[in-house]
């Protein structure tokens, strides 16, 4: 387990690293959003550079909670963690951590942005805002995890 503990540790930090970022980014951004049609083509470099770093890191954030964080904050309260990701995020579900839709829709969205196509300027822009706004959940899922972690572990002292 405290290996677990240590990882969970180290993901933390990370998770750390990229909110802040999103943080900077969002604060940049906010006299921008939301984004339309006639305000994107005037974004200045520094606006244009935010918004790609908020997608960038937006994506690292949602990869560490599912791909990493996820499965090792269960295991580490001794859950069976060797079952398909429904299961596992059904099991977050019930613990009340995790909003399923959320979670998906936003997995659409991050999708769907990393794949551009020429004439869905309009789709782009509105999923940059639903980014824009939905990256909040990413963090607060974030700190339940968090803080969820930090029960379990101050309860085995």
């Amino acid at each position: 387990m405290r290996k677990i503990g240590e990882r969970l540790e180290r993901y933390f930090q990370e998770s750390k690293s990229h909110i802040e970022k999103i943080e900077n980014a969002r604060a940049v951004l906010s006299s921008v959003m939301p984004l339309t049609k006639q305000n994107i083509t005037k974004l200045n470099e520094r606006e244009q550079d935010k918004l790609e770093i908020l997608l960038f890191r937006f994506a690292k954030l949602q990869d560490l909670l599912g791909v990493k964080i996820f499965r090792a904050i269960l295991a580490y309260s001794g859950y069976d963690v060797d079952r398909p990701f429904w299961e596992i995020m059904s099991e977050l579900e019930r613990e009340g951590l995790l909003d399923i839709k959320r979670w998906i829709a936003l997995r659409d969205t991050r999708n769907a942005i990393a794949h551009e196509y020429p004439g869905e300027e309009e789709r782009i822009i509105e999923e940059l805002n639903f980014i824009y706004e939905e990256v909040e959940y990413l963090m607060e899922l974030n700190q339940k995890l968090q803080e969820y972690y930090s029960e379990i572990a101050s309860k085995r002292g």
